[in-house]
């Protein structure tokens, strides 16, 4: 193997042994040795790849939304339905995220996918934001609740939903 090869590798593991033991205990429960150990790498390959159990985290998600994105890119579809689909898909991943109380994670990549930057019109940006953040609040309950539906029941609902339901 090559380096490359080596820290990817490296970092599977870490991340493979994290999700395993978040199923047991709270992020602050684990400890870096426990996590390497239980991950079969040392401490100075989890220093070298990441600042934190955290960052872990971060990081597999900012890979999973950018893996999305390509999928939709390439695919076509219904944006919030093909997002949807992901999320559940990956399932084990984002309820360990939510467990961990990282959830906010997702929108940070989900507004950053979105590419408001200075230079992004009020309007567009003011639009772009409130529907990330709309987005958001549906997945975190619909994460809370224990994902029962498929992404693709979950966008039907969000289609079919009535601001009276809201209490507007």
């Amino acid at each position: 193997m090559n380096n490359r090869e080596k820290n990817s590798y490296v970092r599977g593991q870490i991340l493979r042994a994290l999700l395993e033991l978040l199923d047991e205990k709270d992020l602050g429960s684990v400890s870096v040795s426990e996590l390497t150990e239980c991950a079969g790498v040392g401490r100075a390959s989890f220093y070298r790849n990441f600042e934190s159990k955290e960052d872990v985290l971060r990081r597999e998600s900012r890979r999973l939304t950018q893996e999305w994105r390509q999928r939709w890119e390439s695919r076509g579809g219904e944006f919030g339905e093909s997002l949807l689909n992901f999320y559940k898909e990956r399932s084990g991943f984002y309820l360990a995220l939510y467990r961990a109380g990282l959830f906010h994670i997702v929108l940070d990549d989900y507004l950053e996918s979105l590419e408001i930057g200075p230079g992004t019109p009020n309007a567009e940006a003011y639009l772009k934001s409130a529907l990330a953040y709309m987005t958001y609040g549906w997945v975190v309950e619909w994460v809370r609740r224990g994902m029962p539906e498929s992404g693709t029941e979950l966008a039907r609902m969000i289609r079919e939903a009535r601001p009276e339901a809201a209490g507007g």
